[in-house]
């Protein structure tokens, strides 16, 4: 169904917002037909691009390849001296970084998006004052406004961490790289993380969730003693239990040490410059631990500020989170004509803001779109890699299913072998009832490439005995995830 926009408005789609969610929405809009402006206060794609996925993904590269090269014998070849140049690893960081925003600036060119730079703030709910970076200001009208402004790193009310100077949103903590005063102290975000000038001797992280989990690679890798201090009772503990089991042992083989069940109470100063992190377990005993640096992984909190929501009469707080805006299946919030994306409403992934923003856009331009998060993955980067999609097999039970389980090892696995990554393996949760496929958990290599074939399995409602059907290609990684299929009804191949 055609829509027809009010012509005396300046833009039909104002997108607050250049993230993985904000800029998507913006092409698919003028796609469709609408005219369309984005309004962006740091650079285009995001924190996935600029702070988070694409810059944690490209230092963990490194580190993989670093331990590659350490037991290039495994492979029969001879690497001597083996070692690396933290300076150029982040300076090949950065050069991804900046050949991907510049990507996405020709795109907003290529399809014809008027791009402005500053901070926005509702004057009513179609016009919108936007204060760019050198103070002047400029009102847009428009019919439509998509919310996109992302999230920062959540601030722990802890001693000593609390009045940390790392608090910041995106475009801040870009300011501090500019004046080259970032990472400078010995308490980080995830910001600090990826802006590194140096590796540190000992850190410490707090929190043992995705976030977390990947720093610890990744700075391990690179010679670190890490030491991860988390509350919940196992590390990624929002995903499969044996997922997080399997993960807690191989991190502590590359040399992580893992502490669950304990409560960070404070953080002190050492003489040294470094800091002292007490903790408390769940059976009170206390401890303390040293470190150079600490690392704040616990998390993102949805970025409102100076929206001026509460003057459009947006309330916030949702059932996933008391600081996400509201919002329905077409990412329409409670005021017509303004629809809010990702982090902002406490979605928490990339792809789920890409995939919020093409909804939000299509039912503007009159499309009937509709969310669906049931076939969502969710990925971690470390190495090997996890990632999971659908039911966990806890929550597939505590939903009532009658569940069935099968499994498969990478270690029984002819490619894994080859390449030399056997850690792991596939686990498919079914319904046993229809055979229906619940969920998908995979940790092993190429984790997050494999789980696709668990997304479109569910997401078209396939069944145990129509997965068995498809040909697998031998020898692929893939085959763990048939195999894991055929093991729901303990015909797996090559189970031993």
């Amino acid at each position: 169904m055609a829509v027809t926009f009010d012509s005396s408005k300046d833009t039909d789609v104002l997108v607050i917002g250049g993230g993985p969610g904000g800029y998507p929405a913006a092409i698919r809009a003028a796609q469709l037909g609408a005219r369309v402006t984005i309004v962006e206060a740091d650079k285009l794609g995001g924190t996935c691009l600029n702070w988070g996925c694409i810059p944690t993904k490209t230092m963990i590269a490194s580190v993989a390849a670093l331990h590659t090269l350490k037991h290039a014998a495994d492979f029969g070849l001879v690497a001597e001296n083996v070692g690396f140049d933290f300076t150029k690893i982040m300076a090949r960081k950065d050069a991804n970084l900046k050949k991907l925003v510049g990507g996405i600036g020709y795109l907003m060119k290529k399809n014809k998006i008027t791009h402005l730079q500053g901070f926005a703030s509702f004057v009513d709910r179609s016009t919108v004052l936007i204060t760019k970076h050198d103070g002047t200001t400029q009102t847009v009208t428009a019919n439509n406004v998509i919310v996109a402004t992302g999230s920062v790193p959540t601030k722990l009310p802890i001693p000593g961490l609390d009045a940390a100077d790392i608090w910041h949103a995106n475009h801040e903590a870009s300011k501090r790289v500019v004046d080259g005063t970032i990472a400078e102290g010995a308490i980080w975000s995830s910001n600090e993380a990826v802006t590194a000038k140096r590796v540190p001797e000992r850190l410490v992280v707090i929190g043992g969730g995705v976030i977390g989990v990947e720093f610890a690679y990744t700075y391990a890798g690179l010679g670190s003693k890490v030491t991860v201090l988390e509350f919940l009772p196992r590390v990624i503990a929002n995903m499969d239990a044996d997922l997080g089991t399997e993960l807690a042992k191989i991190l502590k083989k590359q040399g992580v040490e893992l502490k669950t069940e304990v409560k960070v109470t404070g953080v002190t100063d050492n003489s040294d410059g470094g800091k002292t992190v007490a903790f408390e377990g769940k059976d009170g005993t206390v401890g303390l631990v040293e470190a150079d640096v600490v690392l704040v992984a616990t998390g993102r909190t949805p970025f409102t500020e100076g929206l001026n929501l509460d003057g459009v009469g947006i309330t916030l707080g949702s059932e996933k989170g008391r600081r996400a805006i509201p919002v329905d299946t077409k990412m329409k919030t409670p005021v017509a004509g303004i629809y809010a994306i990702g982090d902002v409403v406490g979605s928490g992934l990339a792809h789920t803001a890409t995939a919020e923003g093409l909804v939000a856009a299509e039912n503007i331009c009159g499309h009937d779109a509709e969310m669906n998060y049931r076939a969502i993955p969710s990925c971690i980067y470390t190495e090997p890699e996890v990632a999971s999609v659908g039911l966990s097999e806890e929550a597939a039970r505590q939903a009532g299913y009658d569940v069935q389980v099968g499994t498969f090892t990478f270690q029984n696995l002819a490619k894994a072998m080859a390449i030399n990554e056997r850690d792991g393996f596939v686990k498919v949760v079914a319904d046993k009832k229809y055979g229906e496929l619940l969920g998908f958990h995979i940790i092993g290599p190429h984790a997050t490439d494999l789980i696709h074939e668990g997304v479109v399995s569910i997401q078209l409602e396939n069944t145990v005995k129509e997965l068995m059907k498809t040909v697998h290609a031998h020898p692929s990684l893939a085959e763990a995830v048939g195999q894991a299929n055929e093991d729901v009804l303990g015909m797996a191949i090559d189970k031993g």
